[in-house]
Order: C-alpha cells, then structure tokens, then sequence
C-alpha cells in the first residue's frame, strides 16, 4: 500500500493548513539552507573581508593572496555559472547568458576589478535564488491541483475489505467510500448517497448530492455519507489521472513567444560580444583612448545585456498561467494554447451537452397510421438498445418506467450511424431511428413534425412508424458564456445536428449571432473551415463540444474546447483545452485568463528590453557603473518574475 500523504481538494484548504504551511516553509528553508546556498554565504562573507583587508594587501603588497582569497570568493559564487557556460560551449554553442557572465567577471577580474567582479557573481546568485523562489510558487500551485489524487481503494472482497492504490483496481470491481474520504476510481455508485466535493477537479466548490445510479469521478471527497460503487474505469483512465497528466505534461508545449526569445537569445548573445569587444578597442586604437577605462565600459555592457529576464521569466508567465486555468478546473494543453486561446474572435458552440443539459426525456409519443404509442415506443427501444447516447438514454428510461419489455434475443444485426441514428434487426423487422436526413437518405416518405424540441424518426420495415419528440434544457450558465463572450468582443455560433426547429429555438434564447442545423460530424468540420476562411486570418476560431461526433471538427479548430465532466474519451484527446466541469462560462474565463497571461508575457518582453536598451546606452557613454549594471539585470529579472506571478491573483 502506498504511504498516505497530507493532501486538499481546494488551494483555500491549503493555505488554511497548519501541516502544508510547514512544509511550505520546510521547502522554502531547502532553498536557503542547500549547498548552492551555503557557498554563496561564504562567498559573501569572503566578499566583505576582500573589501575590509584590500587596503592591508596593497600596503604589505601582497597581491598574489589578495588575488588567491578574490578567486576563492569568485568560484563560491559562481561556481554554478562556471560550469553552465563550460558546459555551454562544450555543447558548442558558446554564447549564453552564463557566458555572457564569465566572459564580464574574467575581465573584471583582468583589469583588477575585483569587488565588481565577485559582486556581480554574488548578485547574480541571489537573482538565481529569487528565481528558484517564483519557481516554487508556481509549481506548488501545480502540486495542489496535483494533490488530489487518491491513495487508496477499499475493495470488497470475498473474505472482506481489502486496501490497494488505486492503480491495483480493476474494472467491475466494487470499492467503498467513507465520509471524508476521496474517491479512487471512476466509477457508478451502487449503494449510499452523499454530497461530494468536486473542487480539487472540477475548481468548482459547490457540493453536489450523488445517489444511486449517479456517477462519481476519482478525486471527488464524500462529505456527508458512505457510498459503494462499480468502478468503471482503471485508474490510469480515470478523470483525475486524466488531469495530473495534462497538468504536468502542459509545459512542453512551447507558445511561439518562448519559441522566439529562445531563438532570439541564441542570435542576441554573440552579437552583444561583438559590440562589447568594438567598445573596448575601437575608440581606444581610433581615438587614442583609455583602454582600460573603454575595456570597463564594454564589461558594464556585457552585465546588462544578459537575457536572463527574458529567457527565465517569459516561460515561468506561461506556466503561471496554466497552473491558474488549472486551479479554476480548466486544463490548457500547452502554453502555446494560451497564446491561440488569447487570439479567439469566435466560439462556435455544439448544442447537446454543451449549452444544454443533454439530460433528455420524452416530451411527445406521435405513432403513425397502423401503429399504436405502445408499438412505436418498443420499436425505438429496440433500435436504441446499444446506444449511449443521451437521447437514447432517455427513450429507453421512458420505455422501462412504463413496464416495457424487450425480448433481448431477438436483437439483431445493430448498427449506429453516425450523426444519424441507429439500424437494428428486431424481431425480424427492420427498424430505423434517427433524425430526418436518415430516413431521407433510405427514400421513406415521412410528414416533417412540427413539435418543438429534437425529433426522433422511426421507421420499420421501410414504412414510416411515428415520430418521438426529445427535450432538453439549457446549462444554467450557458446565457451567461455567451453574455461574457459578446462583452470580450467573441462571435458565438452554434453548429448541430438537430433540427431547425429546435436550433433556432435555442440560438433565440441565447443571443447567439449565428447557428446551423442538421449538420453530420463531416459537415461541422465543413463549416468551420468555411467559417476559418471568412475571418482572413484576423483571429482565431474554437470550437467546444462534447460528444465522439465532435471529435473531427475539436481537431480541425485553431482551439479545440472539450467538455470533461461528462463529454467522450475522444472529444477530450482531440481538443487543446479541457473544461473539467461541462460549465460553458469556463469559456470566457479561459479566454481571459489567457489574455491576462499574455498580457503579463509582453509586459516582461517589452519591460526587459527598455531598461537594458537605457542601460547600454548609459554605459557606453561612462554613465553606468558595472554596479549599476548588476542591479539593473539582477532587478529587471526579478520584477519580470514578480509581473509573471500576478496571474495567481487574476480575477475574471
């Protein structure tokens, strides 16, 4: 059995936690009291005396020990940036900003600048340390998502309850769930009812009451009651290992900002050697300058013109981003879908299960001429038998609340087709069932319903049988998605496979700008690339659903947005971004939250680029000191790192 750890559904819980606080300390204290850190203590202490004794040295001209205790003091501090930039150009790149920092410091150390040269090690290492700081913060953020996941399973077994990781569980076995406890699996409860906490998944805090027949995700917290469930899924495919792996994979995807500043660095160092090195001879040779004194200018420009605000804090933004999407229950695959999300001027929307409930039921039963209610009802039951789908479900919950009955026998040759309906073989008779186009595709004639909500088209034997009216409500926030989108300045379309009818009824409600009706999967992906094509490049287009139907057209998006509490294994591999609960305001809120990071990644770039731009000219002209310099790189790369952190307290 794995070792239980202390662990929190919320961040709130957390932070309000005597024992997590300790072991925030205990892991800042690691940062402080490491072997990295002792050494740049000695170095400083080192530092000091060099600045105490330096006039006892030239006194008693003792300067191959002054130079001695110097070295000493400059490998404690740098020792870390010696070896990254041998390590650097071993690798045969020979220019990064560890170079940038020896090649400076050896100078320093070469014109007998020996306390600028220990200084700007000593600075730099406390930036570094600074650094380590935000980094910490950022990925403890992660690692409370991350700390949800269950640690044990109570299995009923033939001689008892037995304890395992969740990982040791298997499909149909049942697990049982006491108040307090997390739930390990994914899976259908069988006994007991409870509220239960969804944050630590969903970023959502309102408990929600699960009974039997209901299903509950692992990472959810029974609060007031025991359940048992059937699992149904291992863990490895369950909801919250499905979050841990998005969470902690989302970092190696690189937006093209992170792309272009790694690149730019590459191209950026060498050059600012060059016009370091055209500093400190040129004038000298032309003009008959000071050497020494253009050499020290040249040093002060090779201090400040490291990238390091760029190179470090750049990345860390993104990562603050997601952790945030991930604390609210939305999980962004890679940082370079923050930048896509950030560009999106249209949302188009699927209609069942995304801005409705998808929890359907029978509204109106119509048999036609030769058929009775009884008879159309079985026959929809039978072509629906094998389907899951939410529509389905409901006629089939319909039939058997009524003492229907199925000879399961005579169930034959199912197959469903797909954004259409079902064909099945049922006691000898051929039913079809499904949308209009599906009996239009086979040539049976059939009158178009004018009922209000989703129709379902039944025939048999080829003859028309009657028609099943479905309805659906709408999502509690999802006038509110589409209110937040238009005051962003979003375009919100619909695209669905139901009826006119039924659309137009829906887009009404909603405001909605646009909607199509009746669209097979293929003719959704149609669409949106038509819908691509009109926008001429001026932005991007998502594309949230839920459904295996809409897996094709989440892929085709510039932004694929899934549904992840209730929506389809595939719809949530296919898409870029994945809302943990089927909450259509998640929408505009991971819209804003990657503007806001955005915003936050171009404040550093352009921040970093003023103060090094006034600083180089500064010291060229003689007016920047090599002190000056260490100060301006080590607090440019700590107020990026400071910026990069707001979006933790970013409020939509």
């Amino acid at each position: 059995m794995a070792p239980t750890t202390h662990r929190h559904s919320t961040f709130e819980e957390a932070a309000h936690c005597e024992t997590c606080s300790t072991r925030a300390r205990q892991e800042r204290n690691s940062l402080f009291f490491n072997t990295d850190a002792i050494m740049l203590y000695t170095a400083a202490v080192l530092f000091l005396l060099e600045l105490f004794l330096e006039d006892f040295f030239h006194r008693h001209n003792l300067h191959f020990w002054e130079f001695i205790f110097v070295l000493a003091a400059y490998v404690l501090a740098g020792g870390t940036v010696l070896t990254n930039a041998a390590k650097t150009v071993l690798r045969g790149d020979f220019f990064d900003e560890n170079v940038l920092m020896v090649i400076a410091t050896a100078g320093a150390l070469a014109i007998h600048a020996y306390a600028e040269a220990i200084g700007i090690m000593i600075f730099f290492k406390v930036g570094e340390l600074m650094q380590a700081l935000a980094v910490a913060r950022s990925r403890r953020s992660i690692k409370s998502l991350l700390a949800s996941k269950p640690e044990t399973a109570r299995v009923q077994t033939a001689t008892g309850i037995v304890e395992r990781i969740p990982e040791d569980v298997t499909v149909g076995e049942k697990v049982t769930v006491r108040p307090g406890e997390k739930v390990p699996l994914d899976g259908v409860i069988l006994e007991g009812s409870s509220q239960v906490n969804s944050a630590a998944i969903t970023g959502e805090s309102v408990p929600i009451s699960a009974h039997k027949g209901d299903s509950v995700m692992a990472g959810q917290i029974c609060i007031n009651g025991a359940i048992t469930l059937r699992v149904t899924r291992l863990f490895k495919e369950s909801s919250i290992a499905k979050v841990m792996d998005l969470v902690e994979h989302a970092t190696e995807r690189k937006a093209k900002t992170e792309k272009f500043i790694t690149t730019f660095a590459r191209y950026y160092t060498p050059y600012v050697v060059l016009i370091a090195c055209a500093v400190a001879f040129i004038p000298s040779l032309i003009m008959g300058g000071d050497l020494t004194k253009w050499v020290y200018r040249a040093l002060v420009l090779l201090v400040i013109s490291c990238p390091c605000a760029l190179v470090i804090s750049i990345p860390l933004g993104y990562f603050g981003g997601i952790g945030r999407a991930s604390s609210s229950g939305i999980l962004i695959k890679g940082s370079n879908f923050i930048d896509a999300l950030a560009g999106v001027t249209s949302v188009a929307f699927d209609k069942t299960g995304t801005l409705t409930h998808g929890i359907f039921v029978v509204k109106n039963i119509q048999p036609a001429k030769g058929f009775s209610k009884d008879q159309l009802m079985e026959y929809a039951a039978a072509a629906e038998f094998n389907s899951t789908h939410p529509i389905a479900l409901s006629i089939l919950e319909y039939f058997k609340a009524n003492d229907g009955a199925l000879n399961e026998n005579k169930l034959e040759k199912a197959k469903a087709i797909s954004g259409q309906g079902t064909n099945v073989t049922y006691q000898g008779h051929n039913i079809l069932a499904g949308n209009a186009s599906l009996l239009a595709q086979q040539q049976i004639s059939f009158p178009q319903s004018q009922q209000e909500g989703t129709i379902v088209y039944v025939a048999v034997d080829r003859s028309f049988a009657g028609t099943i009216t479905i309805g659906d409500a709408l999502r509690d926030d999802a006038a509110e998605a589409i209110q937040k989108l238009k005051e962003q300045g979003i375009e919100s379309i619909m695209l669905t496979g139901d009826n006119e009818k039924a659309a137009r009824t829906i887009a009404e409600s909603l405001k909605l700008d646009k909607y199509h009706a009746g669209l097979l999967p293929e003719e959704k992906v149609a669409f949106l690339e038509k819908l691509q094509m009109l926008q001429n490049n001026d932005g991007h287009m998502a594309f949230v659903g839920d459904g295996i139907n809409d897996a094709p057209v989440i892929a085709r998006a510039d932004v694929g947005i899934a549904m992840g509490g209730l929506g389809s294994d595939a719809a949530i591999e296919s898409a870029d971004v994945v809302l943990m609960t089927d909450s259509p305001s998640k929408v505009p809120q991971a819209i804003s939250i990657a503007r806001q990071t955005r915003i936050i990644v171009w404040q550093n770039i352009l921040f970093a680029f003023a103060v090094k731009g006034i600083f180089i000219t500064l010291g060229i002209f003689g007016i920047a000191t090599m002190w000056e310099a260490v100060f301006a790189d080590v607090g440019t790369s700590l107020l990026a790192l400071a910026n990069s952190t707001r979006i933790f307290t970013f409020k939509r």
